[in-house]
């Protein structure tokens, strides 16, 4: 990895990834500064608090660590308030899609509009051209074209680029990500070489804002805290040939694939196929009726190729611990394509991303309607 010269902003969640790469980076001499995005007050809707709750990223305990280790390395550190940003980009759109029959992914939504857009601009103001990230991805740059290349991470169990697709060349070129060629098990020995404070600290799970990982409370929690009156989403459980079943609490509370907490019997395993919000019906069927061999994915970002003209090969992602699968992509202009799989592949859910990788190389990636 080629290091800059100037002065580094390191994007410092408390957890033991970012920490060593901050540790890392005061080690090979390089000026840094460590800054923490407040990104969610989480005092807000205390019956969604779990007591004892670990695991969730960006907690009040969070920052606290974030400053110990910017002690331990020697490297002034700042908190920096994104929440209203956060909120409007992340928090509105989440709710926003799970209300639409859609199953979003606000971790991507955080990566594209904060920590890799508006972060960047701030770590600016303090003199820093580049930041560096925790995330296990690699950046490399084309020989020939100069274009910037997103790579997955060395280590494929901790790999991250699936939330990764929206970077943006220029966002690609003022970042680092130090830990792409490494195992974990390595950083965490790095962690106590380096004797940071962190290093036996749990690896964070949960959605920073949804500490239980209920999303359907929380959303209900949200809207008793602005004072909306909750959407009216409850309906009929119904089969694909429009048998009802039953009735549920609302088409937020379910997802494509999901079997447990139907509140139906059946003689066979059902599973949710879709969401209809417009009828408020929930329809249901056999793990068969889940396979779908094509969909369309819109807001497409091309990161590491110009976007094509003709149909290219590619193995797509559908979510995060899918296997990525051998497939035709189809461009339909500059920010729309159609996936046809070789093989159908199981419960492709609205929202979700579409990750499009060549080898590790990421060709790029959209949102799944």
């Amino acid at each position: 990895m080629q290091l800059p010269s100037e002065l580094v902003a390191v994007a410092m969640s408390g957890g033991v990834d970012s920490s060593v790469v901050a540790g890392l980076l005061v080690r090979e001499g390089l000026n840094v500064v460590g800054l923490t995005m407040q990104l969610w007050n989480q005092r807000r809707l205390p019956e969604m608090q779990v007591q004892g709750a670990t695991g969730r990223c960006c907690s009040l305990d969070d920052v606290y660590d974030a400053r110990m280790v910017a002690q331990t390395v020697g490297i002034p550190y700042y908190v920096l308030n994104f929440e209203d940003r956060f909120e409007e980009q992340v928090v509105k759109p989440f709710v926003a899609d799970y209300l639409a029959g859609r199953t979003p992914i606000p971790c991507t939504l955080c990566n594209n509009f904060v920590k890799f857009d508006q972060f960047i601009d701030m770590a600016r103001g303090v003199g820093a051209e580049k930041i560096a990230t925790g995330h296990y991805a690699r950046i490399t740059r084309h020989p020939d074209t100069g274009r910037w290349e997103l790579r997955r991470a060395a280590d494929a169990s901790k790999d991250q680029t699936y939330f990764l697709f929206g970077l943006t060349q220029q966002q690609l070129s003022h970042t680092l990500f130090p830990l792409g060629g490494y195992p974990k098990s390595q950083v965490r020995e790095l962690a106590r070489e380096l004797g940071l404070p962190v290093a036996e600290k749990n690896d964070s799970q949960e959605i920073c804002f949804v500490p239980n990982g209920d999303y359907a409370a929380f959303i209900d929690a949200y809207f008793r805290e602005r004072g909306i009156e909750p959407a009216r989403t409850k309906g009929e459980i119904v089969t694909a040939g429009g048998r009802v079943l039953g009735e549920h609490g609302g088409v937020h509370r379910y997802t494509v694939g999901q079997r447990k907490g139907l509140g139906i019997a059946a003689a066979e395993p059902l599973y949710v196929i879709r969401t209809e919000p417009d009828s408020q019906r929930v329809i249901v069927g056999s793990n068969d009726e889940l396979l779908r061999a094509e969909f369309f994915a819109r807001e497409v970002n091309w990161i590491s190729i110009p976007p094509p003209a003709a149909p290219v090969r590619a193995h797509v992602r559908i979510r995060n611990k899918h296997l990525p699968a051998p497939a035709t992509i189809y461009p339909l202009g500059a920010d729309r394509l159609r996936v046809h799989f070789d093989e159908p592949q199981r419960a492709v859910t609205p929202g979700q991303g579409a990750v499009l990788y060549d080898s590790d190389l990421v060709l790029g990636g959209g949102w799944i309607e």
